[in-house]
């Protein structure tokens, strides 16, 4: 072999053994160069389900999905005809139970007392002839005229007849003062528990009646017109449109210095632009949450922590379910 070919062999060794260096590095380059890295999260929003407290079937439904409502508006109304039953029968038992209290506040009737004003007035009556006669008796008796038994069966009718006034008495003071304390106050507690019958009736009655208690975006609508549905089911669900924030799933080693009460800045695709927000929640996502090892030989583990936060300024436009981006 010539000086010549043992010298273009050489060469050609060395170029090769640049040309792989030169591969092994732009590919270790490629590979072990660490890309920019990324959060995602989302956009979520407070809801709230509206409900009855009543079964009953969907008579009306006065919004449709994309509606705003303010609060006291409108929703459903439902139809419960049993509800409506139930009133009329707690209303029938105030009435009786009023009319009850009214008799034992008024007492007797006019003519139960003059009644019994006038078996008193014969009582006393038949009680001094009764007295008298007594008396009459007891003086021949200790005169000798009459026997013993004689005096004896007067006085027994005389002591018959001042019970019979003392009985006659009694029975018009009762007339009089009319019911006893007790039975006022029995029957004022009646009067009071079908009140109550009455007001907790009227509380479902107002349940027929779905209005907003939060103003919102009408979401999602459960039933449709006529369909029954049982108590607490779901009817519609409002989204609080003011209770906007944003959720991130973190590891750790991503944290940097994000914590409850720091600000980041995140980038909103839908519009293009950059939010400011702040982290108001921070909570470890458990051992069930995606985890990576920092080295091979798994050394320890990083966890996934969920973050919450809220755009510092209003954003309009913003609505659930947009991605939030952050970089590093």
């Amino acid at each position: 072999m010539s000086a010549k070919s043992q010298h273009n062999n050489i060469l050609l060794a060395i170029i090769g053994f640049v040309t792989v260096i030169v591969i092994v590095a732009v590919i270790g380059f490629f590979a072990f160069s660490r890309d920019a890295e990324v959060i995602q999260g989302q956009v979520e929003v407070g809801e709230y389900r509206v409900s009855s407290k009543v079964p009953g079937r969907i008579l009306e439904i006065r919004v449709k999905e994309g509606d705003f409502v303010k609060v006291g508006d409108t929703l459903a109304i439902l139809d419960a005809p049993e509800v409506r039953a139930k009133m009329e029968q707690a209303q029938s038992a105030q009435d009786a139970a009023s009319a009850l209290e009214m008799k034992a506040q008024n007492g007797a009737r006019e003519e139960q007392i003059r009644g019994a004003y006038n078996l008193l007035q014969q009582a006393k009556a038949g009680l001094e002839i009764a007295e008298k006669s007594y008396g009459r008796v007891q003086r021949l008796y200790d005169e000798g005229v009459l026997s013993a038994q004689k005096r004896d069966e007067v006085f027994a009718q005389y002591k018959a007849m001042e019970a019979q006034m003392k009985a006659a008495q009694s029975q018009y003071d009762m007339a009089v003062n009319g019911a006893r304390r007790e039975d006022k106050l029995a029957a004022a507690a009646q009067v009071g528990r079908a009140k109550g019958a009455v007001q907790e009736v009227s509380s479902y009655i107002n349940e027929t009646v779905q209005i907003a208690q939060m103003e919102g975006e009408v979401m999602d609508i459960y039933p449709k017109q006529g369909e029954l549905v049982g108590t607490g089911s779901p009817i519609m669900t409002i989204a609080v449109m003011k209770d906007l924030w944003g959720t991130f799933n973190v590891r750790e080693d991503q944290l940097n210095n994000m914590a409850v009460g720091s600000t980041f800045t995140a980038f909103v695709p839908a519009f293009n632009k950059y939010v400011k927000m702040k982290v108001y929640y921070m909570k470890d996502q458990g051992s069930y949450a995606v985890w990576k090892a920092t080295k091979s030989n798994g050394q320890y583990d990083l966890k996934t922590f969920e973050v919450k936060a809220r755009p510092v300024e209003k954003f309009e436009g913003l609505r659930p379910g947009m991605s939030l981006i952050i970089k590093d």
